[in-house]
Parts: structure tokens; C-alpha cells; sequence
């Protein structure tokens, strides 16, 4: 059995706390609507409800399927991160020996060292699973833009269509956020194999970088005050008159 000293239980106390603490912070708290999250949820919606009145929408089911790609680059990531801490637990005699050359606590018990290689691992695991989610979850919002109903429908059904597919939408980035969270926490994880106050130091930094990036970036300030502006207005379908009498809805 690993006998874990007093810091070491401390300091991933702190880790787990921060980490589900900052995910009510900005999912579940009354402060989520001041975030950058919830400003993009809200463009997200107006998205989709824009897209629903456009007659051509390549545009859209471009940039959907732009957000896909990027879903599955972070999740082959996650594997071979995943990959890269399996290496590590087969090569533990020699990193050891490395730390301890320079000095390093964690260089010590190669139980120790194979725990929070294994926590490491448990966290990119976590990272693919909501990368993994995230990329169906944008396949299946860009089936619902294609299913989309046409802009001569019933407005109330355009409507409640468009709603609902944000709500894929919103739940897509939801889990792409979650997903992207967990990597930023691994990055504060690794001061565990330092030290355990290097732990709690670096959990700490993540927590304020992330903190700032939802409630106090310019990026957040910026989609905030996007809100304010008028939408543009739609078209009529129906494009203009090529000169073979035909109506081409791409020549606007």
C-alpha cells in the first residue's frame, strides 16, 4: 500500500477541489452569465437562429465542420498523451534516477511516481472521452443544419428547430470546454511530481489563468459587447438573374 505524507494528500485535495469548484464556478453558479462560455453559448444560439432564415447555408456547415476538425485533433492528442504516460510507467527506473540526480523530491518511491503517472493518465483518459463526445456532438448539429427547414417554412418551426439544434450546439461546446479544462489542470498536475507545494502553486496559477480568460479577458469583454449590435438583415431568397434567365441563390 502507498502511504501518501500529509502535503501530498493536501495538495490533491486542493487539485480535485479547484478543478470541480472552477467547473460550478462557470457551468452551475449565478456568476456562469458573466462569462466567456455563457457570451459564446449566447452567439452560438444566434447562430443558429440566423442560419435558419439564410436561404444558403455552405457557410454555416463550413465552420461546423471547421469546429469538428479542431474536436478531433485534441482527441488524437489526448491519446498520444495518453501513449506518453504509459512510456513513463515503463521507463520509471530511469527517470527516477534522473530526478534524484538533480535534486528533485519526487525522485524517491517508484510507487509514488507510477500513482501520479496513473492520475496523469486518468486525466487525458477523462480529456478524450469529452473530446470524444464533443466531435459527435458537432456531427450531429451539422445533420440537424442540413435537416434544417427551409426559410419558406412556418416561422414557429424554424424557430423551434433552430432552438433546438443550438441547444446540440451549446452541448457540443460544453464538452469541448470541459475537455480543454482538463488539459490546463494537467499542466498543474505536473508540479505534483516536483513537489507537492509546486503542486498547489501550479494548481493555483491554472485556476487564475482560466479564472481570468472566462470573467476578465478582452476576449470576454469584446463577445459581451457583441451582443449590443443589431443583427444584419436577410435577403430574400432568390438570388439574381444569370444571364441564361436562371436564379442563382450564389450570385448575390
Amino acid at each position: 500500500m502507498i502511504d501518501l505524507a500529509g502535503t501530498d494528500l493536501t495538495a490533491l485535495a486542493w487539485f480535485i477541489a479547484a478543478w470541480l469548484g472552477f467547473n460550478v464556478l462557470v457551468e452551475l453558479s449565478p456568476l456562469k452569465a458573466r462569462t466567456l462560455s455563457h457570451h459564446m453559448n449566447l452567439h452560438r444560439r444566434g447562430w443558429m437562429e440566423m442560419m435558419s432564415r439564410r436561404p444558403v447555408r455552405i457557410m454555416d456547415v463550413g465552420i461546423a465542420a471547421g469546429l469538428q476538425q479542431g474536436t478531433g485533433f485534441f482527441a488524437s492528442t489526448s491519446l498520444l498523451a495518453i501513449g506518453g504516460c504509459f512510456a513513463l510507467l515503463t521507463s520509471t527506473d530511469s527517470i527516477l534516477k534522473m530526478m534524484s540526480d538533480l535534486g528533485l523530491k519526487g525522485g524517491g518511491n517508484p510507487a509514488l511516481w507510477e500513482l501520479k503517472v496513473i492520475g496523469l493518465t486518468l486525466i487525458y483518459a477523462y480529456a478524450f472521452f469529452k473530446f470524444g463526445w464533443a466531435y459527435r456532438l458537432f456531427n450531429y448539429a451539422t445533420i440537424l443544419m442540413g435537416a434544417m427547414p427551409e426559410e419558406n417554412a412556418p416561422e414557429e418551426h424554424r424557430r423551434i428547430f433552430a432552438e433546438k439544434s443550438a441547444g446540440i450546439m451549446v452541448l457540443a461546446g460544453t464538452h469541448f470546454n470541459r475537455g480543454q479544462r482538463a488539459f490546463f489542470f494537467s499542466v498543474g498536475y505536473l508540479g505534483w511530481f516536483v513537489d507537492p507545494r509546486v503542486f498547489i502553486a501550479t494548481t493555483f496559477f491554472v485556476v487564475c489563468v482560466l479564472a481570468r480568460r472566462q470573467f476578465a479577458s478582452r476576449a470576454r469583454a469584446l463577445a459581451a459587447a457583441l451582443h449590443q449590435l443589431p443583427s444584419a438583415p436577410i435577403e430574400p431568397a432568390g438570388g439574381m438573374k444569370t444571364e441564361t434567365g436562371s436564379s442563382n441563390p450564389f450570385t448575390r
